[in-house]
């Protein structure tokens, strides 16, 4: 078993992992407060057999917690949340970027602080409800079409976001541009309208994300920046549009110039997405000369195959870490993967169906 290539120790960027193994950034919702604390450290802590762990999406700004109890990275407090978590990490030999996911229009006010707004790159409407501690289910309302001056703030909160996140330990930063955030809206021509230099053809859909991308690269390194794309995925209401190959054709060739550390491709096919077609998947890791990140229904041996194969160079796996915190050793020891999954408490408050996963007895 010990001769899989995914057991074997690579590298990312500037950093050196213990293997191939990459656990998914998964939104849990147990930052009360939108801080940090130590029951969500010790959750990393106990899933730290993986090479890397992205964590879930953290807010660079007040406008992106759209999400009830998701984290940020724009306070103090916040920043002294994650070193709890960084330190946890890193003293079981894994490493941990941070990802930085602004929701743009899949938010809600009550979900986020006074005096925050729901920015996005038009004034479209995302179809759906989404979740609120206060009223429960609650339609997306319209977004305010962010101005100039809002573009260049949200920038620059990626920037102080990603400053922070060095500041606490990360030893990274994946830019969420995927699954219909904020960087994604920008992308489709379905949720940007906007007839100035950031909306209309490809080039200009993709500049806000390049910017983005090239601020924070230059603000703490291109090896230590990566970013999260999902071709074809339909998550919170982005559906198909006929550019996408050409779109997604360019975005990889300018993220190739920016030299970042890795591309992490999601695939939800498995969760009733599209599937990411084989030949897009190849089209970017032709185009993309650092490291590939797949996601998307992986078992042990289909990870090895497109590892030994070339696909990519890294695995990510999210749903079996949440019931498998030991998920490495089960894969490299050949024991039986838990089945025990509380989808239910998913998103609730506290350790059940969080940090309360037995290890393999």
């Amino acid at each position: 078993m010990n001769e899989y290539k995914i057991f074997t120790p690579t590298r990312v960027g500037n950093v050196e992992l213990k293997n191939h193994i990459v656990m998914a950034p998964m939104t849990r919702c147990r930052a009360i407060g939108n801080v940090p604390n130590e029951l969500m450290a010790e959750y990393y802590e106990q899933r730290s057999g993986a090479g890397l762990i992205i964590s879930e999406g953290v807010s660079p700004s007040p406008n992106g917690l759209g999400y009830a109890r998701i984290p940020g990275l724009f306070s103090k407090d916040q920043v002294a949340g994650w070193k709890l978590i960084t330190t946890a990490v890193h003293e079981k030999g894994a490493k941990i970027y941070v990802q930085l996911m602004h929701t743009g229009r899949i938010s809600h006010k009550l979900n986020m602080p006074e005096f925050s707004e729901i920015l996005a790159p038009s004034a479209v409407k995302a179809s759906g409800q989404m979740w609120t501690d206060t009223k429960q289910m609650q339609d997306f309302p319209i977004p305010k079409e962010m101005i100039l001056a809002e573009l260049m703030l949200t920038k620059k909160e990626f920037v102080i976001a990603a400053k922070n996140a060095m500041e606490a330990g990360f030893d990274g930063v994946e830019l969420h541009s995927a699954n219909g955030y904020l960087l994604e809206q920008f992308l489709s021509p379905i949720s940007n309208v906007r007839t100035d230099s950031y909306g209309g053809n490809i080039e200009n859909r993709c500049r806000f994300v390049l910017e983005v991308a090239s601020a924070v690269a230059e603000a703490i390194g291109k090896e230590n920046t990566g970013i999260r794309l999902s071709p074809y995925g339909v998550a919170s209401d982005m559906p198909i549009y006929p550019e996408i190959d050409a779109t997604y054709t360019y975005l990889s060739e300018q993220i190739n110039k920016l030299g970042l550390a890795y591309i992490h491709i999601v695939d939800h096919s498995a969760m009733g997405s599209p599937e990411v077609p084989l030949a897009m998947k190849k089209l970017i890791r032709n185009n993309f000369k650092n490291a590939i990140i797949l996601s998307g229904n992986y078992d042990l041996e289909r990870a090895e195959n497109d590892l030994e194969n070339g696909l990519g160079d890294l695995v990510a796996f999210g749903r079996p870490f949440i019931n498998n915190p030991d998920l490495v050793d089960r894969f490299e020891h050949n024991w039986a993967l838990s089945s025990d999954l509380k989808m239910d408490l998913f998103y609730s408050f506290d350790e059940k169906g969080y940090t309360d996963y037995p290890t393999y007895k």
